[in-house]
């Protein structure tokens, strides 16, 4: 077994060091997030973590880790007598990102079932992460049903299996900890209202922590035991303030005044629900019962609040977390039990002083000045209007506000990742069908099944009641559900496009595409033309609020190389499909449809469209001409494309022009490169 890095050795990252000691003081807490580039020792410190936790007395030979003094009642391999059982040390449990929900939850065994009418349960991870760890690297890439199941479970304490009328449950009460790389996609704020706690963590910019980084790190590489050795010390002495903090945790009382604070930070701060109170009171509990004490003061509730509350504020998958601490100190100091010598803020009784920033409150104007900072962005230039060269180039503009958009999707059915656009075969959705399994059944057709093994009863013998049932005759359940694609914008950003007002109501269209994306679990990518050519400001990737990053900085100006825009998309799709080959693309150009620079560049935009028509790539042009006289140019790029066109005010869901508009394909038919589309 390879030895941990010890969680005591870790160099900085005191906020997630916190945030784990706290949930395995107190697991009720919910788990802990951690979001954070990647290479910053997230998965390091959480499997140190295990190595840390007590361990844990069991029932011999029951494979839900029941607890011999308290044996589950309801546990599959029950009824277990009260006893001295063994002890074991805590597990972590790493749940794959590719994982089955048999491999998750576990597995009936549907053909004995059937036929001789037992449980036959075969346990899934959830039931080896009882009374341990159950970590979840990369969670925000987890299939969103499996996030579900997992959730669920964590809030529960309990796995339940459902097959056909069958049903397993078990005891699953574990320590949740998700990790995850914000470039790669962001959970939705369902999920991550979900985890107890989050933290936000990056490598440090000091050298000489840098530097101690390194040097420990190679001295655990190169001898794990020996550096393990050196450290066992201070892991001891981390275990003994665990079991500590967990022996005194009932005896911490939470004041009418501490518990004020706390319903006061969270109205302050407008967090949906009543969960993050609960979070928040478990939290500052819990940071109580570490320090060894048994009040919870300003200073747990303070704390608390930076672990259990900016991760609840986000609206949206571009509003970046975080929590603003002079409003936080300002809440806090003003919802604080008055002092015994007087109603003077400055009183001693400020036992963290951590609310200094709060003891010179801002003039009741200096709201401004903080909400200033995102105004400051030139939104009116010196470059106010496009330069007559290929040259000119305008600073960014803002979007304007975005808006809900009509559903776009791909026709036909397709059999990508799981999500919420387009027609697909899936394990979850409405049945439509059955099949012979392909390796282990999951949904069992139960009227197909029998349909197939009734020919057969007299030819088995049967003499009962019992249906004899043979492996041969067991029908999976197909299923259609919903599917993520990949949706590729492809913005004119050139000289045509460049009126301000025009090119904020376009990136506010953009946007709210982008916003759609994110609810339907696509991937995104962003190619955009201006100048003399085009580039691909964002490969495809799952990160929505990556791509709104670069939609912000996005500048204007020059010629319209509408051709080079068309043909970069078609190289990223190429290899797109390489990577992903059962992902369907939906590909968004944002243009007026103009064609300028170069030799004849409307006939290259045309010869550009057709080779994606050829491809059978599902597209959709947004019409982003105004004014008066209008040239219709992208109404003829859309036809070019084989696709099908919107204005600016059709995207809106709630247009008036709000009928569904069938994108144009080269055929009905579905393949890895025969995409269609549709816009509704």
């Amino acid at each position: 077994m390879t030895t941990p890095f010890p969680f005591t050795a870790l160099v900085g990252q005191d906020d997630l060091r916190l945030a784990l000691l706290l949930n395995a003081v107190s697991p009720a807490v919910g788990g802990v997030l951690v979001r954070g580039e990647k290479g910053t020792a997230k998965s390091t410190a959480v499997r140190a973590l295990s190595a840390l936790l007590p361990e844990v007395p069991v029932v011999p030979g029951c494979r839900f880790s029941c607890d011999p003094a308290a044996p589950d009642p309801a546990c599959p391999d029950g009824p277990h007598e009260q006893g001295p059982g063994a002890r074991r040390p805590a597990r972590m449990v790493e749940l794959p990102v590719g994982a089955s929900e048999d491999r998750l939850v576990g597995a009936l065994d549907i053909e004995r079932a059937l036929a001789e009418g037992v449980k036959a349960f075969e346990p899934g991870l959830l039931a080896d992460a009882h009374r341990g760890i159950l970590y979840v690297d990369e969670v925000n890439l987890l299939h969103d049903h499996l996030v579900d199941l997992l959730l669920d479970a964590a809030a529960m304490g309990a796995s339940y299996v459902e097959r056909e009328g069958v049903s397993v449950r078990h005891a699953a009460k574990f320590l949740l900890v998700g990790t995850m790389n914000p470039e790669e996609g962001e959970l939705r704020p369902q999920l991550l209202d979900r985890f107890g706690l989050t933290v936000e963590v990056a490598a440090s910019r000091e050298p000489d922590q840098r530097v101690e980084v390194v040097r420990r790190r190679l001295a655990y590489d190169d001898d794990p035991e020996g550096f393990a050795t050196r450290w066992a010390d201070e892991e001891s002495a981390v275990r003994a303030r665990i079991t500590a903090a967990r022996t005194l945790l009932p005896s911490v009382r939470l004041g009418d005044g501490a518990l004020r604070q706390i319903a006061a930070t969270c109205a302050a701060f407008e967090v949906d629900g009543m969960r993050a109170d609960i979070v928040m009171a478990r939290t500052a509990t819990a940071l109580a019962a570490w320090a060894g004490r048994t009040d919870v003061l300003a200073e747990d509730v303070r704390q608390a609040a930076l672990l259990a509350l900016p991760h609840r504020r986000r609206r949206n998958p571009f509003d970046a977390p975080g929590l603003d601490e002079n409003k936080l100190d300002e809440t806090l100091e003003e919802f604080a039990e008055p002092a015994d010598d007087g109603p003077e803020p400055d009183g001693p009784d400020g036992p963290d002083g951590g609310g200094g920033g709060g003891q010179q409150p801002p003039e009741p104007d200096s709201d401004g000045p903080r909400d200033g900072d995102t105004g400051a962005r030139p939104e009116e230039g010196e470059g106010g209007a496009p330069q007559p060269s290929g040259s000119g180039e305008q600073q960014p503009v803002r979007a304007a506000e975005p808006f809900r958009t009509k559903m776009l999707s791909v026709p036909g059915i397709g059999e990508g990742a799981a999500g919420r656009r387009s027609r697909a075969r899936t394990e979850h959705g409405r049945t439509t069908g059955a099949r012979r399994p392909r390796g282990a059944l999951t949904k069992l057709h139960l009227a197909a099944t029998v349909q197939a093994a009734a020919p057969h009863q007299l030819a088995r013998g049967r003499s009962g009641r019992g249906l004899v049932v043979r492996r041969d005759d067991l029908r999976q359940a197909t299923r259609e559900g919903r599917e993520g694609n990949l949706v590729l914008f492809v913005v004119d950003a050139s000289g045509s496009m460049a009126a301000r007002q025009r090119m904020g109501a376009v990136k506010g269209a953009v946007l709210s595409l982008l916003l759609d994306a994110y609810q339907r679990r696509d991937k995104v990518g962003l190619v955009t033309f201006r100048g003399s050519a085009a580039e691909v400001a964002l490969p495809p990737t799952s990160s929505v609020d990556a791509a709104a990053v670069r939609l912000e900085s996005l500048p204007t100006g020059g010629r319209t190389p509408l051709a080079a825009g068309l043909l970069k998309a078609r190289d990223v799709l190429r290899v797109e499909r390489l990577r992903d080959p059962a992902r369907r693309a939906l590909v968004v150009v944002v243009t007026d449809g103009r064609a300028t620079g170069g030799p004849e560049p409307v006939a290259l935009a045309g010869r550009a469209a057709r080779l994606f028509a050829a491809d059978s790539v599902a597209s959709v042009v947004v019409d982003c001409e105004s004014g008066p006289v209008r040239l219709g140019l992208a109404g003829q790029l859309a036809a070019e494309l084989e696709g099908t066109a919107v204005t600016l005010d059709e995207l809106r869901a709630d247009s008036i022009a709000g009928l569904v508009r069938e994108v144009q394909g080269t055929n009905g038919k579905y393949g890895n490169h025969g995409n269609h589309g549709r816009a509704a």
